[in-house]
């Protein structure tokens, strides 16, 4: 059938290719998909992939407001576009951008998911409710009247998502709509959009984690501009090379496979466990042993610190504990929790409304901050709300500077921090033209600059593709491993099992639990207050009578028995 007479999908595009001026930089090679209505495919791969611009391109923001070369052709609501322009597609394409926070200016969250509702003049009564359920699907039904600002970054995310579903468009466009959120809420999310399904719509959603779209219609993986892989999740999620190479994390259970030499793939922990055992794969003897934490000296004590955001509701509640020289700690905990709130406390950003911070022995309350700011080190969850200066260098300088370091050693001091992100070479480039994961990178060298003890990061791998996360990772594990002591805030179980030697767990406030990663990851009702949901391989893992919750550690504790052939 010739392409004038080729019927045009709900969602699509043709032989698309995108290459933008400034830079000169080809961002699609090619591209053709096609979605129906009703169908939900996730769009996978590695940062500059091309998975944004070509959002970009099939709601006319490119190149209606972003300068590029196009050709090819675009699909909408099963008619092959012409001039129509973004404001054509006003009601029927809703997009969610990557920089989320962008698209949020009213003063409260009813307000904000009814603005889109208001241009679209649907009558009142009807907005009213279109926003109650909007706001209900992504379990915000409580905060209608709260101020957009004072939420936290995960629900800020739910805001943008709610005020797209409230227009009910044809096709939504949705850049990373999960990456700020707790697992339990990422999967709430995508529940969401599963059963906007049956209402027609056409979906297509950026996502890095697998786990989280194997219940979409099709994963497409792109690299270098093109799809280069399309398929249904369960037979693509068995690919864990191609993942690699695209830069996207693989399929815990897929790995899994490969390492005991395994064909197929199961998509829940329960039938990869029974596969596993008819191949003749069996957990050895646990030794029973605990896992130990080496004695440390205090570093900084909270005593029962509580905290009141003025005419808000309480943030923390006689929250307790001790963190020691030279640990990780993963502090979790749902959206919402006090997570950030608590953070602030110990590097002196937010003081308690009551109870003490002791920081080697000294109420931080009395300390300078100066002093403060030399002993812990913060990175925000968003890199861009900390970097200011006209480059790289001027940026890690600033804060040395401002502590008297100059000549020879403030330059020595900074080029150290430089290397240890390994941004060597872009001492003179502007900030804001690196990608995120290096603007990232960015921040952690401004912070370590200052050579703190301390360092507390906030969601470090959020947005970050997963090329990316492992390298900001690893930075983290050699400076914990050089001594520093490290904070990090984080909705990711891979993370936790990883990286983490103690787990704080919040809960409305309060802190519920403390102690080690295994003991957090293999207990549901502690996953559940956290908003977690257990590792696939944790989960295999009980099934199989082990503790392992990493895939190395589970295949580590395998061993195969005499006389029993794998399954093929």
């Amino acid at each position: 059938m010739g392409a004038e007479r080729q019927k045009a999908p709900a969602l699509g595009a043709e032989d698309l290719c995108c290459r933008y001026r400034e830079p000169d930089v080809a961002a699609l090679v090619g591209v053709t998909l096609g979605l129906e209505s009703g169908e939900l495919v996730a769009l996978m791969g590695a940062s500059g992939a091309g998975k944004t611009t070509l959002l970009k391109c099939l709601n006319r923001v490119i190149p209606s407001f972003e300068s590029a070369a196009l050709s090819g052709r675009v699909a909408v609501g099963g008619r092959w576009l012409e001039r129509e322009g973004i404001r054509d597609l006003a009601g029927e394409v809703g997009m969610l951008f990557q920089d989320f926070e962008a698209q949020l200016f009213s003063t409260d969250v009813a307000r904000e998911v009814a603005f889109g509702v208001e241009q679209l003049g649907v009558e009142t009564d009807e907005a009213r409710k279109r926003v109650e359920w909007a706001l209900s699907a992504v379990g915000l039904a409580g905060l209608s009247r709260r101020d957009p600002s004072t939420l936290s970054g995960g629900q800020k995310q739910r805001v943008a998502v709610a005020a797209l579903l409230a227009m009910r468009p044809r096709a939504m466009l949705l850049d990373e709509p999960a990456t700020d959120l707790d697992p339990q809420g990422r999967g709430e999310v995508y529940e969401t959009l599963g059963r906007l399904r049956s209402q027609g719509l056409a979906i297509l959603s950026v996502e890095h984690e697998v786990e989280s779209v194997l219940g979409a219609d099709a994963i497409l993986l792109m690299r270098g501009g093109r799809i280069v892989a399309s398929g249904r999740p369960g037979e693509i999620a068995s690919r864990v090379e191609l993942f690699e190479e695209a830069g996207v994390r693989p399929f815990e259970l897929a790995r899994l496979f490969r390492s005991l030499g395994l064909e197929g793939l199961a998509l829940s922990a329960e039938e990869a466990a029974s596969a596993i055992k008819r191949a003749g794969w069996k957990a050895a003897e646990e030794d029973g042993a605990g896992e130990q934490m080496r004695a440390q000296g205090r570093l900084v004590s909270l005593e029962g610190v509580s905290f009141r955001y003025e005419g808000g509701e309480v943030a923390l509640r006689e929250v307790s504990f001790t963190i020691r020289e030279g640990e990780f700690v993963a502090l979790v905990g749902r959206n919402g929790t006090g997570k950030t709130t608590l953070a602030k406390q110990i590097n002196g950003l937010l003081r308690p409304g009551s109870g003490r911070v002791i920081w080697r022995g000294r109420e931080l309350a009395t300390m300078p901050r100066r002093e403060i700011a030399a002993s812990v080190g913060y990175v925000f969850q968003n890199p861009d709300h900390q970097l200011f200066a006209p480059t790289l260098f001027e940026e890690v300088a600033f804060g040395p500077r401002n502590f008297g370091l100059g000549g020879a050693a403030l330059r020595r001091r900074v080029e150290e921090a430089i290397a240890a992100v390994g941004l060597e070479g872009l001492e003179d480039k502007d900030p804001f033209w690196l990608s995120k994961g290096e603007r990232q990178r960015l921040a952690i060298a401004s912070v370590i600059s200052l050579d703190p003890e301390m360092l507390i990061l906030d969601e470090p791998t959020t947005g970050l593709d997963y090329r990316q996360a492992l390298e900001i990772m690893r930075l983290l594990e050699r400076l914990n491993r050089q001594g520093r002591t490290v904070v990090m805030i984080t909705h990711s179980p891979w993370l936790v099992a990883g990286y983490a030697g103690r787990v704080l767990v919040m809960e409305e406030g309060e802190l519920r639990w403390e102690g080690a990663p295994k003991e957090f990851l293999l207990r549901e009702e502690l996953l559940a207050r956290a908003g977690f949901e257990m590792p696939p391989v944790a989960a295999v893992s009980r099934r199989l009578g082990s503790r392992a919750v990493t895939v190395e550690e589970l295949v580590g504790k395998l061993k195969k028995q005499e006389g029993v052939d794998r399954e093929k």
